[in-house]
């Protein structure tokens, strides 16, 4: 799997941006897509997952206003996110992996650990 972030910029507090991830390669069937973000100074941390049943979990600090999604028919990642606040600025990056290792079905989660493949990573830069 390969992937491509894009969407990042720059925008005023309280507005709204969308990023996309591309998603190439050989999907596996049973995945975790996730979102993490890195600010200057600070840890990567991760701000959203989606499994391949739809199932999606955000991190306490940007739920209820980011929304991550994914299309199968496009082969993308979406994070759109809504409310923006200079806290979010940040490198943001998308991340991808394979429930299955060996005879284990993982559960999804926002540790870095668990996903093997990352894109470059855009930025967004939230200011007045």
């Amino acid at each position: 799997v390969h992937l491509v972030e894009s969407g990042g910029g720059s925008v005023q507090p309280g507005g709204s941006l969308t990023l996309s991830c591309e998603v190439s390669g050989n999907r596996p069937p049973n995945y975790c897509f996730a979102w993490f973000r890195q600010a200057p100074g600070k840890e990567r941390e991760g701000v959203a997952y989606i499994d391949n049943h739809g199932t999606t979990f955000y991190a306490n600090s940007v739920k209820g206003r980011f929304t991550i999604s994914n299309d199968n028919a496009e082969n993308a990642l979406y994070l759109q996110m809504n409310t923006l606040d200079v806290e979010d600025t940040a490198m943001y990056y998308c991340a991808a992996a394979d429930r299955v290792v060996g005879l284990l079905y993982r559960l999804c989660d926002l540790k870095e650990r668990t996903y093997d493949t990352w894109g470059q990573g855009t930025h967004v830069t939230v200011t007045y």
